[in-house]
């Protein structure tokens, strides 16, 4: 098996149903969902799509689908047209992000988003309304910010709120510093999720300082709840999840609240 960043995953080495899922969310508040490829093989990415529209059609779940195209092709084009042919396909995500260290490694290199065959075949999202859902860890921010900033038509959702890993205080540094600098381009929105992946457990005050120093740049109206399962079910279950993050918002005026936990989603994922 091989080590991924969020740990050993033998307990979701597995299928994860809808009903399954819908038993986890049960009494949690959620209302609606997007699901997030889940790096099928590259050569089934329009499989896996379709398969959970299919689900959404038999079960009403989830409401919005992120599928994979691969922006390095020579031409993405036909690829995408055939992933719209989900018409609850709403946007895509190529992971780009790269690390020293190979654990946390998934793109073969760190600058793709400079890339010019990349950029070229970036621009055919905006042409069709998609979004990007961008996952980059802070050595590689100040590009996801140029590519921002060059394609100001397309809406950026960045995964994980940025992916802080190293917690010294020059760790810290870093990614509040490229925080800034995606927070600058105002079609860049922040995902508050997947804050247990490097520590392994649900940490309310962890989550607490990401999230305030998040919403502190983007402002709520551009911050969303995502629960990353069933990766973080792992380490926690949904209910204590939600509730680690409502203790974190607390503080917040309920509009902003109300932003964080579905505002800002149900208008960036058209849903």
């Amino acid at each position: 098996m091989l080590p991924r960043i969020f740990g050993p995953y033998e307990p979701i080495r597995r299928d994860y149903p809808i009903d399954e899922y819908l038993a986890d969310i049960a009494g949690s508040g959620v209302v609606k969902s997007v699901y997030v490829q889940a790096n099928w093989a590259p050569a089934q990415a329009e499989d896996e799509v379709a398969w959970v529209q299919s689900v959404a059609d038999r079960s009403g779940w989830p409401h919005g689908i992120v599928g994979y195209a691969d922006l390095m092709a020579d031409d993405v084009r036909p690829a995408l047209d055939r992933l719209m042919r989900s018409p609850r396909l709403r946007g895509v995500r190529m992971q780009l992000h790269w690390h020293d260290n190979e654990m946390y490694r998934f793109a073969n290199r760190p600058d793709l988003a400079d890339d010019e065959t990349f950029r070229r075949n970036f621009a055919a999202l905006a042409e069709r309304g998609l979004s990007f859902d961008l996952q980059v860890f802070a050595g590689q921010m100040d590009g996801a910010a140029r590519l921002a900033a060059d394609f100001p038509g397309t809406t950026f959702i960045l995964q994980h709120a940025g992916m802080l890993e190293d917690l010294s205080d020059q760790g810290r540094a870093a990614w509040l510093d490229g925080m800034k600098k995606l927070a600058a381009q105002a079609n860049v929105v922040s995902k508050l999720s997947g804050l247990g992946t490097f520590i392994h457990r649900n940490d309310a005050e962890h989550i607490a300082f990401i999230v305030g120093e998040t919403v502190g740049l983007f402002g709520a109206g551009r911050c969303l709840f995502g629960s990353n399962f069933p990766v973080e079910k792992l380490w926690t279950e949904y209910g204590p999840l939600v509730d680690a993050y409502r203790k974190a918002i607390a503080g917040y005026p309920e509009a902003d609240q109300r932003a964080m936990l579905h505002d800002t989603a149900a208008r960036v994922y058209r849903l």
